[in-house]
Formats: C-alpha cells, structure tokens, sequence
C-alpha cells in the first residue's frame, strides 16, 4: 500500500514565518511558528525559514514529504522560485530563495505569490473546490487577488495576473500607494476605508459607530455597529462592497468567469456587504455574463497561507 503523501507549507509573512505539514485531503497534521525576522534581512530570513522546516521534518515520524511550499508576498517568479521585493522585508531585493533552500534541505522547493497560494488554497481544500473557474480576491489591509482556470492558477506571461486591487475605478480618482490614482483598494483597502468612514462620521453624528470603537477605527467595528443596525455604518461597507463589485466585474468581462471567493480581514464582514458585492458585479458585467454570477466567502481563513503552499506539491 503506498504511503500517504504530505508536503510542508509556509507562509512568510512580515512578523512571523508560520509553516505546516498537510497532506493531500489539506488536514494540517501539525504546526510551527517562528519571528520572521523581516527587518534583519535575507540571510535572516532564510535562516528562520529552514529552522521551521527541520523541526517539521523532525516531528514527522518518517512521513512521506514530497517537498516544501512557500507562500511569500511581493513579486514571484515561480520558475525560478525568486522573491522580488516584499513589502517590509528590509534589504530585500531579488532573492533566490527556492534555490538557497532546496541546496540546504534536499528536497524539492516551490515558491509563490500569497495571493496566489490562498487561492490555490481555496480551490483545492476551500470554498472553490467545485469550482474549476473563479476569481479570488483577499481584501484586508490591501486587495489582492488570484485568477484560477481550469483548476490551476493562473500567473500571467510575466507572473502579475490576478491584481484586482488596482484596477482603477476612477482615473481622476484618489492616489493610491501604487503610483496610480483611483484604485479600488484605495477606496476599500483597510487604512483607506478607515480613514475615509473616520471622515464621513463627522457628518453624521446620529451614528452609533463611535461606541464600537477602542482605539483606532477598524472595519471591524464598522461591520459590528452595522449587524446592531447602525445605518451610516452599513451604507459604508454597502459602498466599499460596491466599489470592489466594480472591479470584480472588470475581471469577469476580461476572463468570461462566473465565481468570485473573497478571503481576507476585512472578508468577515456581514452578508450584506456580499450582496452589495453581488448585486454591484450583476450591474457592471456583460449582460450574457449575468447569469450564474456567485459571489462567496473564503473558508480557509488564516490557514490559507500554509495550505495553499503545500497545495502547490500536493
């Protein structure tokens, strides 16, 4: 009988490099958290990356591992297994970093996008596994996204494919962080939506929203003070789940796909927003594209990450 197959997947993050063992059905069999050391460079990166990985192997009771999957944000090259530029990685520029690791653990090592890894997640394990088309989109601090065709992800000629976060909205729109102006995740992204509730609450001094909040706004507490009925606070996230509606349905008229998955923080909120999402995409796509048109939630949660990595040798 041959043996089950397992992979260890990472997930390398700004604070903390969190890794599993998963086998082939996405059962995480056991876990590993560690500081990622982001602002001591590379080297020490990397370092912390192949402590976790021995440990796994070491725990694993002579598991079967087909190999190592790493799930890191920035720019990827996943041929080359190449890391470009992370956000808050400090010195980072074009890291080797399948190659250093594969020399050091002699087992085969697969790198890619975050994004793309937590879609690969989705459609192997989560809410997209009975769909073999769909966009996933993570919105949290920013918005990204990854396209799945056929029931593989789909990268792009150049590895950039899925970035729905900047799609512009708005080409005299607000600036985003990306250079350009009137991006959806400058509209929706966590610190942009915030800022701009924190804005419009002063025109609204009915709203209960201020109660909900312990510090600095989060939409957290928008969605809280809108399931108690908090109207000003549930016309935000209408509006921000419209804006996103705009560019998810931009995707659906390029690429003729149906299903949109939404992971992510800020992905909790209530249903409503979703229908706002929903009813928004149905507005702005083709009218042959209409029909069929699903907008769901991601199930994988803060697991996504580790599942999708090991996804990607499994």
């Amino acid at each position: 009988m041959p043996k089950t197959s397992y992979a260890i997947g990472i997930d390398l993050g700004g604070t903390t490099v969190k890794s599993a063992l998963v086998d082939k059905k996405g059962k995480i069999i056991q876990t590993h958290k560690i500081s990622s050391k982001a602002d001591e460079g590379p080297e020490a990166v990397i370092g912390q990356i192949k402590l976790s990985i021995k440990e796994l192997i070491k725990n694993s009771n002579g598991k079967n591992i087909k190999g190592v999957g790493i799930a890191a944000a920035g720019i990827v090259d996943q041929q080359s297994g190449i890391v470009k530029s992370p956000p808050n990685f400090k010195n980072w520029g074009s890291v080797p970093l399948g190659a250093i690791l594969a020399q050091s653990i002699s087992l085969p090592v697969l790198v890619e996008n975050d994004a793309n890894a937590a879609a690969i997640a989705e459609a192997k394990f989560g809410s997209g596994k009975n769909y073999p088309n769909f966009l996933f989109v993570i919105w949290g601090t920013g918005v990204g996204g990854g396209i799945i065709l056929d029931g593989k992800i789909y990268q792009g000629p150049y590895g950039g494919a899925g970035e729905v976060g900047h799609i512009s909205i708005d080409y005299k729109g607000v600036p985003c962080n990306c250079g350009s102006k009137g991006c959806v995740e400058a509209y929706i992204g966590q610190k942009y939506l915030s800022k701009r509730v924190a804005k419009e609450l002063l025109n609204h001094p009915e709203s209960k929203l201020p109660k909900y909040i312990n510090g600095e706004l989060e939409p957290l507490n928008i969605s809280l003070a809108a399931e108690e009925g908090d109207e000003f606070s549930e016309k935000m996230l209408i509006e921000a789940g419209s804006y996103l509606g705009c560019a998810i349905a931009a995707v659906m008229n390029t690429m003729d796909l149906r299903v949109t998955i939404i992971g992510g923080g800020i992905s909790a909120v209530g249903k409503f927003v979703y229908d706002a999402i929903q009813t928004s995409v149905k507005s702005y796509v083709l009218t042959p594209l209409k029909e069929g048109i699903i907008v769901l939630p991601a199930t994988l949660g803060n697991d996504a990450g580790v599942l999708g990595a090991a996804g990607l040798l499994l």
